[in-house]
């Protein structure tokens, strides 16, 4: 099919597509337009002859002028590749800018996706998937796509001609290139291979109810990987709540929601095909007003003018710092930096950040986190890395879990202790520094300091005057003393200076099958567990010596009868 077949050239100059799907080179309309234009006389639809005034003219085989009145719309372009085509003047002016994606991509189909001034190009993309082999592409050259695609119109470049190209097909690794438009082709790059750790179906996943799903806290927040450190800022706090798969599920849940199949799917208020993380860290002074989570900021003018997306900002109405993600226009560098909802500051030093092709980070099994994402800190493990939003990468402790398992709940008592010389309870673990007598104590102090393997919260044994070791619930912990609720220890339930006192790292009825405590592992700890039943279905009394390692630690309770 030839292209005078395809086009019709009006006498107003408009050339317009009206049949066949066949695409052309810009320097193929160019070579189209000067042919009628040596023509005697116009016929048919082409009504361009030598009497016309030349319809365009040609800079480079891939710039090409359209002159006077000629033009051609928005559906027109679609079918023409390979440079860039002006038109107009003045306030009059179009520009579509030729497009050249070279690449591979490991799925058919993959939908190229093309971000102009913080939307999609076409929501629903007349270039299609790759299962077509491409648009105007070429396999053996390693070309996906070339297209043209609308710059500059009505004399105004449309965000500074800035567009980015990306891939993000389900079970694949994301890409995306940042290109800046013009005459010519411009080209950007793109590459997607299998993950790895993308393996559940689609389906699956948008079909998660309950604490299936993983959850995130949105804003400026601090997490505390109880690594030492304290807690550091993070711009979010993921956990995969109940799912099973754990990291992996929070991996996936994340890169459903940005997926070329989320159009819906919402981060931080806007569309999750959109979202791509922080992108700059701005300081910010002399702030006047109140910021709000998730809204879009502004500053500057003409050339210097930009829009972001508030993703966190370390006070809304005294803020120093503020982290964003680049929506329109070029990064922040001076004057105001202003909020729709009122809040506005003196910008200072501006620092981008780097963006990874996920915005979570990387994922092969281990987790490295992206700039600022945070991630609740008990479903991390050690070789987990996250970094907090100064910069600083956090790697939390090694959590390991005991568990003691064939039980039968209601019935069982539990009791887990540390490990004395022989088979028995080490009860002399710890000792009182101080004695315990009043009616409202909150401390229990000890004279060296407690294991630093301890579990944040949970429960000690105290000896007693009488003899009797009694069970007390602490709140938290540091160096040698136990936070506890409120107690009344005076006489008969009073502990001289020097009583004994053990930590009772499971000591409870069971309520399930199994039991079990966690805490961060600091070298291999020795054990003794005793589970008792007497009651309903009495059994012998099952104890063992255990041992919490690196990689925790379990014990299963025999259950022989003493009917």
């Amino acid at each position: 099919m030839a292209i005078a077949d395809d086009f019709s050239v009006a006498v107003n100059g408009d050339i317009r597509h009206v049949s066949g799907t066949t695409h052309y080179t810009v320097l193929e309309l160019h070579r189209f337009l000067q042919d009628l234009a040596d023509n005697a006389s116009a016929s048919g639809n082409d009504l361009v002859d030598i009497t016309s005034s030349t319809p365009s003219e040609r800079s480079t085989d891939s710039i090409i002028t359209l002159l006077g009145t000629y033009n051609i719309d928005d559906d027109a372009a679609e079918y023409f590749y390979g440079g860039s085509i002006k038109q107009g003047s003045g306030g009059t002016e179009v520009i579509y800018s030729g497009l050249k994606v070279l690449g591979a991509v490991n799925n058919s189909n993959t939908q190229i996706q093309i971000v102009q001034d913080n939307s999609l190009y076409d929501a629903t993309p007349f270039w299609g998937t790759q299962s077509t082999g491409g648009y105007n592409g070429d396999a053996t050259a390693g070309v996906l796509l070339r297209i043209l695609v609308k710059s500059k119109d009505a004399g105004a470049t449309i965000d500074g001609q800035r567009v980015r190209v990306q891939a993000r097909h389900w079970g694949d690794t994301y890409d995306f290139f940042n290109v800046t438009l013009g005459e010519g082709e411009a080209v950007a790059a793109i590459g997607t291979t299998p993950d790895a750790q993308n393996t559940s179906l689609i389906a699956t996943v948008q079909g998660w109810t309950g604490g299936d799903i993983p959850t995130n806290t949105e804003g400026y927040q601090t997490i505390n990987l109880n690594n030492g450190n304290g807690a550091q800022p993070y711009y979010s706090k993921w956990t995969y709540n109940s799912n099973a798969a754990k990291l992996k599920a929070l991996w996936e849940w994340i890169k459903e929601l940005t997926s070329q199949a989320s159009p819906a799917a919402d981060l931080y208020g806007m569309n999750g095909e959109l979202f791509l993380g922080i992108t700059h860290q701005v300081n910010i002074s002399s702030p006047t007003g109140t910021y709000v989570q998730n809204e879009i900021v502004s500053w500057g003018s003409g050339g210097t003018a930009g829009t972001g997306a508030l993703l966190a900002i370390d006070s809304f109405t005294a803020g120093t710092k503020m982290w964003i993600q680049l929506l329109t226009g070029v990064a922040p560098a001076s004057g105001a930096i202003a909020g729709a909802g009122g809040g506005s500051a003196t910008i200072g030093v501006v620092s981008s950040k780097t963006v990874p092709k996920i915005f979570l980070g990387s994922y092969t099994g281990t987790l490295i986190g992206a700039f600022g994402v945070g991630v609740d800190a008990a479903k991390l493990t050690a070789s987990d890395t996250i970094q907090d939003l100064l910069g600083a990468t956090q790697t939390p402790p090694n959590n390991v879990v005991f568990t003691v398992s064939g039980l039968v709940a209601g019935e069982d008592y539990v009791l887990v202790g540390p490990k004395d010389t022989g088979n028995a309870i080490k009860f002399d673990q710890l000792a009182l520094s101080t004695a315990l007598t009043g009616a409202t104590e909150t401390s229990v102090v000890c004279s060296t300091s407690i294991p630093a393997d301890t579990p944040a919260t949970g429960s000690i044994r105290i000896e007693l005057d009488s003899g009797i070791y009694r069970r007390v619930d602490y709140t938290s912990w540091a160096s040698d003393t136990f936070t506890i609720d409120s107690t009344d220890f005076t006489d008969p339930l009073d502990a001289s200076s020097s009583n004994n006192v053990w930590i009772s790292y499971i000591d409870r009825l069971a309520d399930d099958t199994s039991e079990a405590f966690t805490t961060i592992y600091s070298s291999s700890r020795n054990l003794y567990v005793r589970v008792r039943d007497g009651g309903g279905t009495p059994i012998k009394t099952f104890e063992s010596p255990a041992v919490l390692g690196s990689a925790g630690g379990s014990a299963v309770a025999s259950r022989i009868t003493d009917a």
